[in-house]
């Protein structure tokens, strides 16, 4: 896994850094199950294989749950900002029930292992809000209490919270989660590995053969022969259902800091005003003392000025919350799908031994967790009364959500032909530590500029599907605006769905 540089560090990950690092895949194996991925959504159903007698190989590219769901904010929750309502008008009645329950028993279900585990992750309960500030959106607050609470959650629209400042409304979800998600990942991994399971860390995965059994290659050259194959690599490295066409990536920020306990907000808070904010705190060791995390600042990969952004948040923090000082920050991922639910099921519709888990939108905890329990029931030949909503396949959603594919489809055409065609600074013009696309002897460049002014050049194309990289000056990455592929400074690939690095150029 590639450290990004200018950030001032992943709580979780600095916290829990889960030891010496587990081999690279040296040798061809066998195994009933092989799981692409080793974050939330690939362990979790690595986990419960094994626990129901299945032997189980985890090959991850960088290291066990320090990608995407070592960066989350880890709020637990069925409550997801703004979505019963939309069910309810789009799924219908049932579909919506069918999401709440399934998020629902995913999260009791990760209490249940915490105990029996003995997992210390600093699992705490905690109700879970979506609030507005603005009075023209109470009735849609309104709405969405009345869907989640239609769809079986103990939901309420209310006026006031723990939040040091004062909300027009808001929905309530009492009774959910927030905890370490990298110490319960590595308790998981733990107990997955004494009951037989084999996870290799830095192992690139860069083929699939989807015969009976199939066969896995990697990046060292071995091969994992499996009759069944998970791909839960947050976004899919194998596109065989056009799930690429459905899935728009989106990188929100994270700064955190020190706050008195008394000062809590006894709560886990989203809006989806101002550009998303999210608000919660976490256990420090001092028991006078809380974490104050804050989210917030989307946008699409590779573009904009992420500096800025850093900036205003910790303003935002800094207005709401005086005296805190945001001494880490980092950045995430999202995977959001155009028809609003998660893809969790076969990976194309003539899969018989492959599946895939990816499109949380942003919920990756509760829906890598569901994902796990609903691809062991169909791969174990188990009933999952949810499987029909979750399915990879679906079509018939895609086209009544057609607007949300096509300004997808829309924005990725644009960067892939607009920023070709984007004029590009001189090489002269970079100062230390930036990077740019720029023009060199009518070639494209991507080049970067160490602190010790020596330049270093590499082809912009991602090696994904050829889209043009963005630099990410605050987190010193190229990164894909098409598809979220990420890339260090050197080329090698920090995020997928890219397998091979950016191709070094001279200068």
């Amino acid at each position: 896994m590639t450290e990004e540089p200018q950030a001032d560090g992943v709580y979780w990950l600095r916290t829990a850094p889960g030891g010496a690092p587990r081999p690279a895949l040296a040798e061809d194996l066998e195994a009933d199950v092989a799981v692409i991925g080793a974050g939330v959504a690939g362990l979790s159903t690595a986990w419960e294989l094994a626990r129901a007698g299945r032997s189980v190989v985890v090959l991850e590219a960088g290291r066990v749950a320090a990608g995407v769901t070592g960066r989350t904010s880890a709020k637990l929750t069925a409550q997801h900002t703004l979505v019963y309502d939309k069910l309810r008008r789009t799924r219908g009645p049932e579909g919506a029930r069918l999401y709440a329950r399934s998020q629902t028993e995913a999260i009791e279900h990760a209490a249940g292992v915490v105990a029996e585990l003995g997992i210390d992750c600093d699992w705490e309960t905690r109700d879970a809000y979506t609030y507005v500030r603005d009075p023209g959106r109470v009735d849609e607050l309104r709405a969405e209490a009345a869907a989640a609470k239609e769809a079986g959650l103990p939901a309420s629209f209310v006026s006031e919270t723990g939040l040091p400042f004062p909300v027009a409304g808001a929905v309530r979800v009492t009774g959910q989660a927030q905890f370490h998600p990298r110490k319960y990942l590595l308790g998981l991994a733990a107990d997955l590995e004494a009951r037989g399971g084999r996870i290799f860390e830095d192992t690139t995965v860069h083929g699939l053969d989807e015969g009976e059994p199939c066969r896995v290659s990697t990046g060292t050259g071995a091969t994992v022969t499996a009759r069944d194959v998970v791909v839960a690599t947050h976004y899919p490295i194998f596109d065989r259902a056009l799930l690429f066409a459905r899935l728009s990536p989106r990188r929100e920020l994270v700064v955190a800091g020190s706050m008195a306990a008394d000062r809590d907000v006894d709560g886990m808070y989203i809006t989806p005003e101002e550009n998303t904010r999210s608000v919660r705190t976490a256990p420090l060791d001092e028991a006078d003392r809380r974490l104050l995390i804050v989210t917030g600042e989307h946008f699409t990969p590779g573009t904009g000025d992420t500096r800025e952004r850093f900036e205003r948040l910790v303003a935002w923090a800094g207005e709401h919350f005086p005296g805190v000082d945001p001494t880490w920050r980092w950045a995430t991922q999202d995977i959001d799908p155009t028809d609003t639910v998660p893809m969790a099921g076969p990976l194309h519709p003539g899969a018989r031994h492959t599946y895939v888990a990816t499109g949380f939108g942003g919920w990756g905890l509760s829906g890598g967790m569901m994902a796990g329990l609903l691809l062991t029931a169909q791969i174990t030949g188990e009933e999952c009364a949810w499987s029909g909503l979750y399915d990879p396949r679906r079509l018939g959603t895609a086209v009544r959500e057609a607007p949300a594919f096509l300004r997808t489809q829309a924005e990725v055409a644009r960067h892939f032909v607009g920023d070709r065609l984007r004029p590009a600074p001189p090489v002269d013009a970079l100062p230390p530590g930036e990077g740019a696309v720029v023009r060199a002897g009518g070639d494209r460049l991507a080049v970067y500029r160490d602190e010790a002014g020596a330049l270093h050049a590499l082809s912009p194309r991602c090696t994904h599907l050829g889209c043009l990289v963005g630099f990410n000056a605050a987190e010193r990455a190229w990164e894909c605006p098409c598809h979220g592929s990420r890339f260090a400074t050197d080329g090698t690939v920090i995020e997928g769905p890219a397998t091979k690095p950016l191709e070094q150029r001279d200068i």
